[in-house]
């Protein structure tokens, strides 16, 4: 059976996860994942792909990205991986391919799912039990989005601005939603969504994107076709 096409569109939100080759790791120390974070920063702006959400995690990364073009996304992964591989090698006395195949990538209704994306997103270290406080990970947005820092690789989400009428209410809004932590199943459907390549939204937001591509939308049934009535 032929691969699926990717599916990216521009102007609409993707939950994007990068994973190392056979779970190995993406980055080894402090200087890895800053060039990482510079290499993604630098190829970000060249091609245009707007950072709501991220974390680089020591064998894969996430970022909740949303392209200006449809190619955005294939060409800012492209750079990025040329860039931080290459370094990664020279530091590390190796060669060869860093990671698992291509990237994995969906959209999603910003509308309903944008903030369950970047709550997992930012969860990430503090469930693998890498940090005690989602804020404490160095290499995520969670701290820019709690009012710890500012990032500039970020530019938030009109959903987050939705969340209060001044940085700190929307501060601690967002302090809330990490309390409140994240339903298995939420997680569940955003992480199937983006590895298998599916869209993630309504019957409406469907239709709307539908109406930018010919590339199925929704898994087919498996089975032969059923047969009509004679």
């Amino acid at each position: 059976m032929a691969r699926l096409t990717r599916l990216a569109l521009a102007g609409h939100v993707h939950h994007l996860i990068h994973r190392g080759h056979s779970a190995q790791p993406i980055a080894r120390d402090e200087q890895d994942f800053r060039q990482m974070l510079a290499a993604l920063q630098d190829s970000a702006a060249t091609h245009k792909v707007t950072i709501h959400a991220y974390v680089l995690m020591p064998d894969h990364l996430h970022l909740l990205a949303t392209p200006s073009s449809d190619q955005g996304l294939s060409r800012m992964m492209q750079a990025f991986g040329r860039r931080y591989v290459a370094a990664f090698n020279a530091r590390h006395g190796r060669s060869g391919t860093l990671w698992e195949g291509r990237f994995r990538a969906a959209p999603l209704d910003a509308s309903t799912h944008l903030l369950a994306a970047m709550r997992a997103i930012e969860l990430n270290p503090q469930r693998a039990g890498l940090v005690a406080a989602a804020v404490d990970y160095p290499w995520s947005s969670c701290a820019h989005h709690l009012g710890r820092r500012r990032d500039p690789l970020v530019v938030d989400a009109p959903a987050y601005w939705a969340l209060g009428n001044t940085p700190f209410e929307r501060e601690l809004a967002w302090q809330r939603c990490l309390d409140d932590g994240e339903p298995d199943a939420e997680r569940r459907l955003l992480m199937a969504s983006a590895l298998k390549g599916w869209p993630l939204g309504g019957a409406a937001f469907l239709a709307a994107l539908g109406e930018q591509t010919e590339r199925p939308l929704t898994p087919r049934r498996r089975g032969r076709p059923r047969r009509l009535p004679q």
